[in-house]
């Protein structure tokens, strides 16, 4: 697990380093290439090492207790991202509207309202996630 830890940071860091190094015009390719090659390195190391099919139910209950709390994290960041990502350009086009008119806020209000929608369901399917374990 520590191995994989270590090709998701090269992942990140080895394309960055390259982009120095390379010229501007190349960087894009380099990056794409060196992403690449260390995402298929780690996909072979995990499909390639033993299989634990005769875990104990201790080992197999701590590994899906660890996965909820990834899955439910990663839900709840993403959304969040996500929700940020659209408020500012909603709320951005909601305040050029009212400005504009203040006739259109109740609309306007309606579409930044959706947008923050995206951050309760991400933390909905989270419980979800974390009241299955």
């Amino acid at each position: 697990m520590l191995i994989l830890l270590a090709l998701f940071l090269a992942s990140w860091v080895v394309p960055a380093a390259l982009s120095k190094v390379v010229k501007p015009r190349n960087a894009l390719f380099a990056n794409i290439a060196a992403f690449t090659a260390v995402f298929l390195l780690s996909i072979v190391l995990i499909f390639t090492g033993r299989v634990h099919g005769a875990e104990t139910a201790a080992e197999t209950s701590e590994f899906a207790l660890a996965a909820a709390f990834i899955g439910a994290g990663l839900v709840t960041g993403l959304g969040a991202i996500g929700t940020g990502i659209a408020v500012s350009s909603a709320a951005a086009a909601a305040i050029g509207a009212i400005s504009e008119n203040e006739n259109n806020f109740g609309k306007a209000m309606i579409f930044v309202a959706m947008a923050e929608g995206i951050a309760i369901y991400g933390l909905l399917i989270s419980f979800m996630i974390l009241g299955r374990v």
